[in-house]
């Protein structure tokens, strides 16, 4: 049994005696709050999405079962130790006790009903699904599908282009200001030499896609044990990436390392299946051949290949007398293990130390920690596994016939910080947790770090300073190709306002307007160059890699080292000047620039989907960051996905704030009630007192 309370957002504050009850009721409140989310990415997991939203869940459903998700959700379940066993099987009943009050009656299974005109209702969890909605969130974050851009950019243009798109992987050569790759999160820690109180203080902002349902979910978990406050993943019992304890706090951000190794896979076809070529040569392969069962559709029999390097998680290509192919090594899979058992310590750490333990039994993705306690430690680590690899080894896939595979390792280094440390996913100082190839640039790292320095010591509520920062970190590299001599007037005039601008991207700023319509049109031009048409024409590795793919994508994040380019540098005048030219009318940035959220409802034809027009200020490389793709369009659809701040002097005065709300139901109050303080960026104070809280319901009962 357990107490249900809400606050006056919506979010679940969640009571009970001891952990299995607590667990079962996080999965309860998940399931009522969340139902059709967490069943979207149950399905996910186990690719059958397709049976739910048709056509639209089949591109996903194929890499699953190529991937095997499912399968490595349940090997990883079955080696879990037996408490945290009983936790993942509470949390897993409870899942199942609130679809069948609530989850399963979700106004968008109703909607796709009626759509399809027929009836399904979800079926019942297994308790290894939470480990599959876990693996979901994370199947795709790592860097594998990079390697894939990077075979293609060899394949058709080259090799020696893959450093003029990554750069060269060594951290000197590589342009401060290019986005590579264009993705990341910010997280920051103060030590109490560095704060009002006295006392630590950790904060960040992760970023992903925006979708709808929100990724995260605000909760409070509190039995005789323990009692936190943190982010969730719908589906996933506690609090795996942002908690407070009371006495220890952390954050995370993604380390950018090479995590997952691709293999370049020769296979031939024999009589009852397939063989790959390894170093010791033609090897047997697995082959797991099912059905996808495809709702108002032609159901699709698939094959899952494994060889002995991984999972053939790509299409396969005749060539010549074989087949070619890319599989992933991945370590969750290779290991059984996806990290759940660091779930139950993360939630009892009483200390810095105590966290950073709890961290050890982590795996994907790697993930730079943040932590903080109330003695005042605070605690800098790189956590997860990796393969061993050279850098050199982690710029392309490896082909199989030569390479074997390499064990996992975790890298073990915690650091202590007695000033201020920032983590943007930047590439990392210490040579020991540099473990990836290309990184994000390093401006947001080095923005937040100089926004700290300008104030000796901080509190939680100067903190939506650093949040809201909206200085670009491109500008540099693009500004510094405007051409100095006589142009034509109104290309002149659009020059001479961004030599003027501050650089930031505020929705109100005609400028950063007129700097976005410029970005946009070199990055039509570079992707419309005859030295990179190559790269158009169709990939190899099937439609879930096609974001990956997308060449102007690619363009916009590495726009600056492009134009220097010998093959494109006697064009760039005239590629600059026309884009100034066509830059000439651009509005205000925020004219554009608004939320785009994706919601699953939205790619099946003739289902409405909630959404919100919503102008934001920020850009992609922005430590405010609402990330958008230039040259395709300026509506933003990735970006902060939540804001925390946790004190360690006084937990009440710690702060938590997501794009959306605390409900999954678009007919709830709490579905978007955070929306405008989040475009604000303007948090919530996190609330604890129990007396202040609405009683809600009891858990165990109907």
């Amino acid at each position: 049994m357990a107490d249900v309370f809400r606050d006056p957002l919506g979010i679940p504050h969640i009571r009970a005696s001891g952990v299995r009850d607590l667990a079962e009721a996080q999965g309860e409140v998940t399931a009522r709050d969340r139902g059709w989310q967490i069943e979207v990415d149950r399905r996910r997991a186990s690719g059958r999405l397709a049976e739910l939203i048709g056509d639209a869940g089949i591109t996903w459903d194929v890499f699953a079962r190529r991937a095997r998700i499912d399968d490595t959700a349940r090997r990883a379940y079955a080696r879990l130790g037996d408490e945290t066993r009983d936790f993942v099987r509470a949390y897993a009943a409870g899942v199942r006790r609130g679809m069948d009050a609530d989850g399963r009656n979700a106004v968008e299974f109703r909607t796709l009903d009626e759509l399809f005109g027929d009836e399904q209702s979800p079926s019942s969890w297994d308790d290894h699904d939470p480990l599959g909605v876990l693996h979901v969130a994370h199947a795709l974050f790592s860097t594998f599908p990079l390697l894939l851009w990077r075979e293609h950019v060899a394949t058709t243009l080259g090799d020696e282009w893959v450093d003029a798109f990554v750069g060269s992987g060594d951290g000197v050569h590589d342009d401060g200001d290019e986005t590579l790759p264009a993705a990341g999160s910010n997280a920051w820690a103060l030590h109490g030499t560095r704060t009002a109180s006295g006392m630590p203080l950790v904060a960040g902002d992760p970023h992903r896609i925006f979708e709808l349902p929100g990724v995260y979910q605000q909760v409070r978990l509190a039995c005789e044990e323990f009692d936190v406050v943190g982010l969730a993943f719908p589906g996933v019992p506690g609090v795996p990436h942002f908690g407070h304890t009371g006495t220890a706090a952390w954050g995370i951000t993604n380390a950018i390392a090479h995590s997952v190794d691709v293999f370049r896979e020769r296979i031939r076809v024999q009589q009852h299946g397939y063989e790959a070529l390894g170093p010791d040569g033609w090897q047997p392969v697995d082959v797991q051949r099912t059905t996808i069962r495809v709702r108002g559709g032609v159901d699709i029999e698939i094959e899952a290949l494994e060889t002995a390097h991984g999972c053939v998680v790509t299409d396969l290509h005749p060539h010549g007398d074989e087949l070619r192919a890319w599989s992933i090594r991945h370590p969750a899979r290779t290991d059984a293990d996806l990290g759940v058992d660091a779930l139950l310590p993360l939630l009892r750490a009483r200390t810095a130390d105590d966290v950073i333990t709890a961290f050890g039994s982590w795996v994907d993705p790697v993930n730079r920690v943040l932590a903080a306690d109330r003695e005042g430690t605070v605690l800098s680590a790189t956590v997860g596994r990796v393969p061993h690899r050279a850098r050199d080894e982690r710029r392309l896939p490896l082909p199989a016939e030569n390479e074997r595979p390499v064990a996992n390792y975790s890298p073990s280094n915690p650091v202590v910080v007695t000033d201020a440390v920032v983590d943007a996913n930047e590439r990392p100082g210490a040579e020991p947790i540099d473990l990836g190839f290309a990184y994000p640039s390093a401006h947001r790292a080095r923005r937040i770090s100089e926004l700290l320095e300008l104030t000796p010591r901080w509190s939680v509520q100067d903190l939506p300073e650093i949040w809201g920062d909206t200085v670009s970190g491109s500008r540099g590299g693009l500004l510094a190709l405007l051409p100095s001599g006589p142009i034509p007037p109104s290309a002149a005039v659009v020059r001479d306002a961004l030599l003027d601008w501050d650089g930031r991207m505020d929705a109100v700023s005609s400028a950063a307007g007129q700097f976005a319509a410029w970005r946009n049109e070199l990055v039509r031009a570079v992707t419309a160059h005859p030295a990179l048409q190559p790269l158009l024409g169709p990939h190899p590795f099937g439609a879930i890699f096609d974001p990956w793919l997308a060449v102007e994508g690619q363009v916009a994040a590495a726009l600056p080292r492009l134009l220097r380019h010998p093959a494109l540098a006697r064009d760039v005048d005239e590629i600059v000047i026309a884009a100034l030219l066509n830059a000439a009318d651009a509005s205000a940035w925020g004219t554009t620039h608004r939320m785009l959220p994706l919601h699953v409802l939205a790619d099946v034809p003739g289902a409405s989907a909630p959404s919100f027009d919503l102008t934001v200020s920020g850009d992609g490389d922005t430590v405010r960051c609402t990330g958008s793709t230039p040259g395709i369009t300026d509506r933003t659809w990735r970006g902060s996905v939540a804001h925390w701040a946790w004190d360690l002097a006084d937990r009440d005065n710690s702060m938590w704030g997501v794009p959306f709300g605390a409900s999954g139901d678009p007919g709830s109050p709490h579905f978007a009630d955070q929306l405008t303080a989040w475009a604000d960026v303007h948090p919530s104070r996190v609330v604890t007192d129990w007396h202040t809280l609405r009683f809600d319901r009891t858990m165990g009962t109907q």
